[in-house]
């Protein structure tokens, strides 16, 4: 199966931030392992040396990723990879690539990968527009040219069962058929970050450490966070690492968003609270969370997956969360939280009970068992054939 993977990357001065291209690098080589042969057409490599690379230009934002597809090139590029299926891992460009295999001539399966969902529900099932993709008005138009996407796909890979029910129910609003034509593939788990759970740091006198390795947007509800922060470190039981994922940013990403640099100054400025920065270094990235004791998962109401939630458990790392979307599907519901107080409790019994944390860095470690690459790579070759 000859397989072209079309990558938009938002993040191409730091890949680490970027979960699209750390799913693609993980991902490729593991289908190439299956029996695939694979190229990326992406604005920066993925995958390994037996992966083809097609460069592609970067964005100048996430709108133009969105609304502004070169079908010259595309059809240049099916004409050339001639491939047996084509995944975009940016669903509105679906039909752009519909159009552009009906003029190369080409029946490959058109697969869409929704690795970020434009919209979310409440508990009363009402829809809501992603804040990150409403600038100016155009949340709407983002909402309905993924509607399009959907339905110029053959196939139509989620996430999670909560991504699933999303999806499903939009497509149903927006009068798209899915038919049997919805897949739930996870995202692959990095295995540098997989560590034994019983490897892990005591609390210290000092007060445990809990991290936060979540991209500081306002609409991942960092202010929340803010807030939280300052009632977890109150005590000094617990101490906070959050994470500068982005470093410098481009002057086009922060005129577009300028949350991520107020936040860091907001959490760089409390106590007991320390920024870090992994400098783009994945083992620097590994040790940062190896001497944590536990993770905290992000307030956004929009979300479908979680990579920086599976790196902490695949480190052994128990993940106290509020309840909201698949973060509720996923984590244990022992340790969600639905106020500060519950938060606080569970971040200071996990700082304090050997026993009770030990159990929970079990069960973290275990629930990342199913995304190891491989597997992965199994069934979303079975999606795609």
């Amino acid at each position: 199966m000859r397989v072209l993977y079309l990558l938009n990357i938002s993040n191409p001065d730091r890949l680490s931030a970027d979960s699209g291209w750390i799913f693609a690098d993980l991902l490729a080589p593991a289908l190439v392992d299956a029996g695939a042969e694979v190229t990326v057409a992406a604005p920066a490599a993925a995958g390994d040396a037996r992966c083809g690379f097609h460069r592609t230009k970067v964005p100048g934002t996430k709108y133009r990723a969105r609304f502004s597809a070169d079908i010259d090139e595309l059809v240049a590029l099916i004409r050339a990879e001639r491939p047996d299926v084509v995944v975009a891992n940016q669903v509105e460009e679906a039909p752009a690539i519909r159009t552009a295999l009906l003029e190369a001539g080409s029946d490959a399966l058109l697969a869409g990968y929704c690795h970020y969902l434009p919209f979310s529900f409440t508990d009363g099932g009402q829809l809501l527009l992603d804040p990150s993709l409403n600038d100016a008005g155009l949340g709407r138009p983002v909402l309905l040219a993924f509607a399009a996407g959907l339905a110029a796909c053959d196939r139509v890979m989620v996430h999670s069962s909560t991504a699933a029910s999303w999806v499903s129910a939009t497509a149903a609003r927006m009068t798209v058929d899915l038919g049997d034509r919805l897949r739930i593939v996870p995202a692959p788990r990095d295995e540098r970050l997989v560590r034994d759970p019983a490897s892990r740091p005591p609390g210290g006198a000092g007060g445990a450490i809990g991290v936060y390795n979540h991209r500081l947007y306002a609409h991942y509800g960092t202010e929340q966070f803010v807030d939280l922060a300052r009632d977890l470190v109150a005590s000094g039981t617990v101490r906070l690492r959050v994470m500068d994922l982005f470093g410098r940013r481009r002057a086009e990403r922060k005129g577009l968003d300028g949350s991520p640099e107020k936040m860091r100054d907001q959490l760089a400025a409390l106590p007991h609270v320390q920024v870090v920065s992994d400098r783009g270094d994945r083992v620097r990235y590994k040790n940062l969370l190896a001497g944590a004791r536990f993770g905290v998962a992000p307030f956004r109401p929009g979300c479908p997956w979680s990579m920086s939630v599976i790196d902490c458990q695949g480190m052994g790392l128990p993940v106290i969360s509020p309840k909201l979307g698949w973060l509720a599907e996923h984590i244990d519901p022992e340790l969600c939280f639905t106020t500060p107080a519950e938060a606080v409790a569970l971040a200071e019994r996990l700082s304090t009970d050997d026993e009770f944390h030990a159990v929970h860095a079990k069960r973290a470690h275990a629930s990342t068992a199913d995304f190891a690459p491989a597997l992965v790579a199994t069934r979303y070759l079975e999606a795609i054939s």
